[in-house]
């Protein structure tokens, strides 16, 4: 059956200057992300016009939600179903937690799902005024949707400007399993390509500095032309272990750009195992093949500074749906 419901809202003093997109988060049942759609759709109004979702509230606006039906009930029931994480450590200013493949870290203006966001505030209400884009309340950093492994999350502001100066300044550890096509030529390298959008839009690309290395698909000049300069990225990686047509790297990565350990696997001719987006037809067609419904990338290393300047490492094992590929593959 479908959901349907109107209110009529009048802003008080002490919610003056949040956005309105965030103020209606806190006052009904409803994520970020569904709120902006509403708005977007011209289904919420302040005083009785329509506003984007930047929109600052003031004093005595009035907000009326028109009678929306909605058709996706457990989407918007106070029991939703929220994706799971493991807590790996836990202290009065932050956690560390496994995240899952197939969990969006925060919501955006097109994203419906639910997020790791959402099951963060769920458990840890407080977090919602920590960092500085109240859509990634206390995130630092990020994994991509299809990765799994080791983040940290923030507890409180002091501790988030912190943890954000050192991620900034390259000082703390961050490294990863990935399991590639071919066999590297090297046991050791780095890859410095910059990366910057690709002129196709929706994905990344890599600005290979030199013709040495065997550039992949995402590395070939249809999605480089147009580009604009690149950032500086950084991904070293040693090898853990050769296969017949595979090779495991233990990745270390320096900066923390979008993408960045896919798109450089890609532009240095070894694409990730399970990634379609990067990936060539041929390595496309073996990805179905593996049946894997994820990337194979992990991230297995986390270290860090605490607030009394103590170096805090933590680690932890491949899932198992991983460990499964390897064995499918010797």
């Amino acid at each position: 059956m479908p959901y349907s419901f109107n209110m009529n809202i009048k802003v008080k003093k002490s919610d003056i200057n949040k956005r309105l997109d965030v103020y209606l988060s806190d006052k009904i049942d409803l994520s970020r992300s569904q709120i902006q759609k509403l708005i977007k759709q011209n289904l919420i109004l302040v005083n009785g016009k329509e506003k984007s979702v930047h929109y600052k509230i003031r004093k005595d606006d009035k907000i009326i939600i028109k009678n929306v039906e909605m058709r996706n009930c457990a989407f918007m029931q106070k029991n939703k179903t929220l994706p799971k994480f493991k807590i790996i450590a836990e202290t009065d200013d932050y956690l560390v937690i496994n995240k899952p493949a197939g969990v969006i870290v925060h919501g955006g203006e097109s994203v419906e799902e639910a997020t790791l966001t959402d099951a963060l505030e769920k458990q840890y209400p407080e977090i919602k005024k920590v960092g500085e884009d109240p859509l990634r309340p206390g995130i630092v950093h990020r994994l991509d949707k299809e990765a799994s492994g080791l983040m940290v999350v923030v507890k409180n502001n002091k501790i988030f400007d912190h943890l954000k100066n050192q991620f900034q300044k390259r000082k703390t550890l961050k490294k990863y399993f990935a399991l590639v096509y071919g066999q590297t030529s090297k046991e050791h390298d780095e890859i410095n390509f910059p990366i910057s959008r690709s002129a196709k839009g929706y994905k990344m690309a890599a600005l290979p500095r030199s013709p040495r290395y065997n550039f992949g698909e995402a590395g070939r000049s249809s999605d480089t032309v147009g580009m604009r300069a690149g950032r500086n990225a950084i991904t070293e990686f040693n090898v853990e272990q050769k296969f017949i047509n595979y090779t495991l790297l233990d990745i270390t990565i320096k900066t923390g750009r979008t993408h960045q350990i896919r798109v450089h696997m890609s532009a240095y001719g070894h694409p990730i195992v399970g990634d379609d987006l990067y990936g060539t037809k041929k390595t496309r067609e073996q990805n179905a093949k593996l049946k894997l419904s994820r990337i194979f990338l992990h991230a297995h290393t986390l270290g860090f500074e605490d607030l009394n300047d103590e170096w805090q490492e933590f680690k932890i094992e491949l899932p198992r749906e991983l460990k499964e590929v390897l064995k499918k593959i010797k």
